[in-house]
């Protein structure tokens, strides 16, 4: 009989912005981050879960601590009944009392408790020899709807609601199984966009992402209006007619100064525009898609749980739902989320610009199309060139397009090179970052040293 014997956590950041990766309006220097989870076993075989909580930097700092707080709720269970009810296993982390005080399902504490639902899925995976996304889709509609919480989604969606999506989209499971396996699933790309890129890096890196498949782009807006409209006219002339080119302002925007802005950018005839303002408001969501019509927006990526993405979809306030694979709660309410947009009609196109986002979330997308929603038309994974190297099992991208991952687990797995030399603050990488260091860490150091 095997337990949970340890949750270890490890802050890893890489310095992105060195070169300005991953800049937008909101997050103009951000470092690709992540409070890594290890969910040790006494398994023969030395099994180990693997998932983490995506940051900018200086969140780790806290989402560490946050991560930890579960260790009670972990270590010591049995191993076979984690595996064996992973939705019960969710639950249980969503349900202590005094940390859902801090919530409920809500911010740091929820984006630890959804690093710790997906290491465990990894776990899951590894031990059924399968990816994640395979694992997901050849279980009965059944044991799918089993791993949902549905505590606030029943006025929208039920638990009958979701077995007849399920059962609906199951008899075509095995061709879409053998397409997604044979033709990937399509990609588009942000990592032309970002905003602190020049002109001539946007339009070298537009026209090479044309070239090597995407049929869609991304930039970053929200600055500056007359800026915005340069560099949209900028892309579209580097893209052609043909590419989509979506917009993100990343939160920037109050509800009518987004409107005014959408407005100015919409000549440029744009695929959607995405996180217009607070993604937590829902009213002002819909008041911006109406006052727009004829232009689509998004957001989700910043969704803090299944409950606010509900009412977004209640309100008609988007026409493309995002998902983010680490800041709700892990697998299970992302499960959730993709039945409440099989049920309304509206595509979801997953966020993935961070450090192994693009790993997990191409898990989520597959189980949508194989297993929910059956659709891939119209769809699409965001993908961002960064740092893919450091994981055991990167995402593989050809002609545009994801290759569905072969090995087993949910490829959050870092290499352990990578985790040494990248972990803050005394990894080999941030050797003369020494100033950027927490007090507290590098008295600590110190010390240890004296």
């Amino acid at each position: 009989m095997s337990h949970l014997t340890a949750l270890e956590t490890l802050d890893v950041r890489f310095p992105t912005s060195e070169q300005l990766d991953g800049s937008d309006a909101m997050n103009p220097d951000p470092d690709y981050s992540a409070a890594y989870a290890i969910l040790r076993t006494d398994a023969p075989d030395g099994l180990t879960g693997h998932g983490f909580a995506f940051t900018i930097g200086r969140g780790n700092d806290v989402q560490r601590v946050a991560i930890e707080a579960l260790t009670h709720l972990v270590v010591d269970r049995n191993l076979d009944e984690i595996l064996g009810d992973l939705g019960g296993f969710a639950r249980d982390l969503t349900a202590d009392s005094q940390l859902r005080w801090l919530g409920p399902e809500k911010g740091v504490m929820h984006m630890a408790i959804g690093a710790v639902v997906n290491a465990a899925w990894d776990l899951a995976a590894k031990r059924a020899g399968k990816p994640v996304w395979q694992l997901v889709s050849e279980m009965s509609p059944e044991q799918i709807v089993a791993l949902v919480d549905f505590r606030y989604l029943t006025d929208a969606l039920t638990p009958d609601d979701a077995l007849e999506i399920l059962h609906r989209a199951a008899p075509g499971r095995a061709e879409r199984t053998a397409e997604l396996l044979a033709t990937g699933y399509p990609a588009y790309t942000t990592s032309p966009g970002w905003l602190g890129y020049s002109d001539a890096k946007l339009t070298r890196l537009a026209r090479q992402a044309v070239a090597d498949g995407f049929r869609t782009i991304k930039i970053k807006v929200g600055r500056d209006v007359e800026e915005d409209v340069r560099r949209v006219t900028i892309a579209r002339a580097a893209i052609g007619p043909d590419i989509g080119l979506a917009v993100d302002a990343n939160q920037r925007w109050d509800v009518t100064e987004a409107a005014q802005w959408i407005t100015r950018l919409a000549p440029a005839r744009l695929s959607w525009v995405e996180e217009p303002t607070s993604p937590d408001d829902i009213l002002g969501h819909a008041a911006i898609r109406k006052a727009v019509a004829g232009v689509r927006i998004s957001t989700g990526e910043h969704g803090q749980n299944r409950i606010l993405f509900k009412q977004l979809l209640q309100a008609d306030a988007v026409d493309v739902l995002q998902i983010d694979a680490a800041r709700v709660g892990g697998v299970n309410e992302n499960l959730a989320i993709l039945l409440l947009a099989a049920k309304f009609g509206v595509p979801v196109i997953p966020h993935a610009g961070g450090v192994g986002l693009c790993e997990l979330v191409q898990h989520l997308a597959m189980i949508d199309y194989v297993a929910i929603s059956g659709v891939m038309d119209g769809r699409a994974i965001e993908y961002v060139d960064h740092l893919h190297e450091h994981f055991r099992d990167p995402v593989r991208i050809s002609g545009g397009r994801y290759r569905a991952p072969r090995t087993p687990g949910f490829s959050a797995e870092m290499l352990p090179a990578s985790l040494a030399e990248y972990s803050y603050p005394f990894g080999t990488a941030w050797h003369g970052h020494v100033d950027s260091q927490p007090a507290a860490q590098v008295s600590a150091k110190e010390h240890e040293n004296s």
